[in-house]
């Protein structure tokens, strides 16, 4: 059993997120598909006060990224595609076989008619990828909830996507094109589904990627079910000398002997993150490792925010100093600053998070 210190495992996380070098991935499309498949997820989000998150997160390990690499990656290389994790994401699409037992779970949801379901499938085999926008031949029905279609064949197309049939072969701000899955990554055969013993494999892999130092929480964040098959693997790992015990907060966690020998702090970068990415969206695993509660209040009625609508976390090497609430001005072109909230006030900081806002102001309006 090793010992790490908070800075120590604060250091190993930092550099399996790859916040501690300039531009880890390099550019253009080929960077976008190293970052997802390093990271393992890019989560997607609608909130749009600024950047969308899929492109921050990008961005944040990737400088000189352009919003085109991302379509790029998406529809010329097909190297990412976009599926449910914890929440809906990019994910590498070397990796598809390991979310299709999802995608078998999922089945025909209620209110979903196989007739339908067969025609749209039928439709898109004839005529192509279609939109949303493409389907006008039906009557409205009423909304489900905010976010909702009032199209039926919206509903349908949703089924088609979480069964794996269907995928999002190109998105345009939050307009996606449907096309067959099959047709789209030009398979003759699908690939084989992964079973359940090597999806636990690439999960504990890609927490130990990503994270560096993992607990089974944080491995089976968003797929709890995983827990007894992921232990299994821990076990293993931990039994051939892959994995070693760490003592560090009141869970179980568990690094590689790789890992360790990095367990070092590096020139301390400034990073403004999005409240989706990865170091972020864990927010209790956020805590115990930076001693900082994120609050996420873009739902929080406005009388009772304390940091803002959409307040960023900004770390300045191992430490989070300060939390943004960000809003982008796009008709006068210009990055407003909402509410300034200091976590830990430090000499000279507040000059750095500036010209960490001018890169920042510059990527909002690209």
């Amino acid at each position: 059993m090793h010992t790490l210190t908070p800075a120590q495992a604060r250091a190993i996380w930092m550099r399996a997120q790859r916040l501690d070098t300039e531009a880890p991935f390099g550019e253009g499309p080929e960077a976008v598909r190293q970052a997802v498949s390093h990271l393992g997820y890019v989560q997607i989000d609608t909130i749009h006060v600024i950047e969308r998150s899929h492109h921050h997160i990008l961005h944040t390990r990737i400088p000189e990224y352009r919003r085109a690499d991302l379509g790029q990656a998406q529809s010329e290389a097909k190297s990412v595609f976009e599926y449910w994790t914890h929440a809906l994401a990019y994910v590498p699409s070397e990796e598809f076989r390991i979310f299709m037992p999802a995608m078998a779970r999922r089945g025909l949801p209620p209110g979903v008619d196989p007739a339908d379901y067969a025609a749209l499938l039928r439709r898109i085999r004839r005529d192509g990828p279609l939109t949303i926008r493409d389907i006008d031949d039906e009557e409205p029905i009423e909304k489900t909830h905010l976010w909702a279609s009032r199209k039926p064949s919206k509903r349908v197309l949703q089924a088609g996507f979480y069964a794996g049939d269907l995928t999002i072969s190109r998105r345009e701000g939050m307009l996606k094109t449907y096309e067959l899955t099959a047709r789209h990554f030009g398979w003759e055969r699908r690939p084989r589904p992964a079973s359940e013993a090597q999806v636990a494999e690439y999960m504990l892999r890609r927490a130990l990627t990503s994270q560096g130092v993992a607990s089974l929480d944080s491995i089976c964040y968003g797929n709890l079910s995983f827990k007894p098959a992921v232990a299994a693997a821990i076990e293993a790992a931990v039994r051939r000398k892959r994995l070693v015990p760490v003592e560090f907060g009141r869970a179980a966690h568990w690094t590689t002997p790789e890992a360790l020998e990095t367990a070092a702090g590096s020139e301390p970068r400034i990073h403004i993150l999005s409240p989706f990415d990865p170091l972020v969206i864990q927010r209790k695993r956020l805590e115990m490792f930076f001693g900082y509660v994120h609050r996420f209040e873009a739902y929080v009625p406005a009388a009772k925010r304390v940091m803002g609508y959409f307040a960023l976390p900004v770390v300045a090497g191992d430490e989070v100093v300060a939390a943004l609430d960000l809003k982008t001005d796009r008709q006068a072109r210009k990055l407003l600053i909402q509410q300034w909230s200091w976590i830990a006030k430090r000499a000279g900081m507040k000059r750095r998070i500036e010209e960490a806002l001018h890169r920042f102001e510059r990527f909002q309006l690209a």
